[in-house]
């Protein structure tokens, strides 16, 4: 085949591919991270009152609360339980997610001691990672590296978090979903918890990068103690 021809059939092929990764690109609602500020929660207290708002008061009033900064969470309420509440955004979903940079996700979730020590710190570190500037692909490598190297946890025994606020908003489909607590336990096989199957309040998700099995109990009310009033199922 003449050279020239092979030239441009080549570039005809790469122009092509480009366009559909254009395209693709222009249908995701959310297909990079958007200004910081549309992250940030401007009144303090406002997002401390959010965090504290993913579990009961009983919980919650002794809780360390830690709200997004400039680069990373930081302390704004030093706690007495062993229990940290924050606010998550949309970077803690999974690579593959649609909404990985949605800046409206506000996720209130407040975690017990044990999660705190080995859940905690990967929020932390992927939220300083990308505010650093590393792109969602380095920061899920360097989050590949950590746990290789043993600087991450792997989820100790009982951890768990609360997920009872009415005011979440966990992405533009679910909106606030329901009330429900999670567990998190090293990757297994979810038939161990009866998970999925019918009939079963149990719903679980492989988070493979975080290298976990999270299991979700929708529970009957809210952290005011007022009930679900949605179907859940």
């Amino acid at each position: 085949m003449n050279r020239e021809i092979v030239k441009t059939i080549a570039l005809v092929v790469v122009l092509s591919a480009a366009w559909r990764a254009h395209a693709a690109d222009a249908k995701a609602p959310y297909p990079s991270m958007a200004p910081l500020d549309q992250y940030l929660i401007t009144d303090r207290n406002a997002e401390i009152e959010l965090a504290r708002s993913a579990a009961p008061e009983s919980i919650s009033k002794d809780a360390e609360v830690l709200v997004l900064g400039q680069h990373g969470y930081e302390i704004a309420v030093k706690g007495k339980n062993g229990f940290v509440c924050l606010v998550e955004r949309s970077w803690t979903t999974g690579s593959d997610d649609p909404e990985f940079w949605n800046p409206k996700l506000r996720a209130p979730i407040c975690f017990n001691p044990a999660a705190a020590r080995s859940y905690v710190p990967f929020t932390i570190k992927k939220t300083e990672l990308l505010l650093a500037g590393q792109s969602k692909t380095q920061m899920f490598e360097s989050i590949k590296s950590g746990l290789d190297k043993g600087e991450l946890p792997t989820p100790e025994p009982g951890a768990m978090c609360y997920m009872l606020s009415k005011q979440g908003y966990l992405n533009d489909h679910a909106g606030h979903w329901h009330p429900h607590v999670m567990f998190f336990v090293p990757l297994n096989d979810s038939q161990t918890w009866g998970a999925d199957l019918p009939g079963s309040p149990v719903l679980a998700s492989k988070d493979i990068a975080d290298r976990m099995m999270v299991f979700m109990i929708p529970v009957a009310k809210w952290s005011d103690g007022t009930a679900d009033s949605t179907d859940m199922h």
